[in-house]
């Protein structure tokens, strides 16, 4: 696996088990993750050990985002049926799709800021599987999509959950407050085809694990979730995927939230009011 990242400061880097180097030292002609996003997808990006710097610990450097900004920012409702039936919702036919705006983002390690208590009183926090874009396209046919596909990352994503029993037409607003989305610190680029079915995801607070199931769980897999957003519109390299989630657990001020997502990555971000 190799990993695209940026430091704190913005500079881009790539690495593997071994460490992280200076993206321009394997990739001279990049100044930017965005600018390797095709070639990762491409599957072409070089290896760690090509670079003319010596890789350093993922524990000695401290992280930002991996992209300076993401593009469209695509969330899939009730893509596990347990967790359709934890919501008394019936299991869509069609992905259950949804957007959520830029200022919603947060770096990796957060922190979660709730909304005040006199406009929602319950947010819960689910752990999902991030699918980053690399290539532009159109109508990609799901057996093709592994060629668009830059690499995945964990992400927390946040509910107002009161908000949004109140009335379904009010999920933007639910899904929306600033804060409300934690995207991992890495982007895992498999330099193989991934089995993603196989893995797991899990939603944790204050180290319980509060829900987790398998990716082969979904109703719609990644690949599904992919082309048929191709159909809708021309997705973009940085475009960004949160694939749903096996379960919600309602979050508190003082709380620990960490999504895992196996073989990719984890990202924890603290919450407070």
């Amino acid at each position: 696996m190799k990993y695209l990242a940026r430091t704190a400061t913005g500079d881009p880097l790539l690495g593997d088990e071994a460490g992280y180097v200076p993206l321009g030292a394997v990739e001279p002609d990049l100044n930017s993750v965005r600018d390797a996003l095709p070639r990762a997808a491409a599957g072409t990006l070089g290896d760690v050990t090509d670079a003319t710097a010596n890789p350093v610990p993922a524990a000695d450097l401290s992280f930002g985002a991996p992209l300076a900004s993401f593009g469209k920012l695509w969330g899939i409702g009730l893509n596990y049926e347990e967790h359709a039936g934890d919501l008394d919702e019936d299991r869509p036919e069609e992905p259950a799709s949804f957007m959520k705006p830029s200022s919603a983002l947060t770096g990796p390690g957060g922190p979660i800021r709730l909304p005040p208590e006199s406009q929602s009183e319950r947010v819960t926090a689910e752990a999902e599987l991030g699918v980053v874009m690399g290539r532009a396209c159109r109508n990609v046919a799901a057996d093709e999509v592994e060629d668009v596909i830059a690499g995945f990352l964990p992400a927390i994503d946040m509910t107002a959950e009161d908000v949004l029993r109140r009335n379904p037409r009010f999920l933007t607003r639910a899904k929306s407050y600033d804060t409300f989305l934690v995207p991992g610190a890495a982007l895992a680029v498999p330099e193989a085809p991934l089995d993603l079915e196989g893995l797991s995801v899990r939603t944790e607070v204050d180290g319980e694990v509060r829900a987790e199931n398998e990716i082969r769980n979904m109703l719609f897999p990644p690949t599904e979730i992919v082309s048929f957003h191709s159909d809708v519109m021309t997705l973009e390299p940085g475009d960004l995927f949160s694939t749903g989630t096996p379960g919600a657990a309602p979050i508190a001020p003082g709380d620990e939230v960490r999504a895992v997502v196996e073989s990719i990555g984890s990202v924890s971000a603290p919450v407070t009011r």
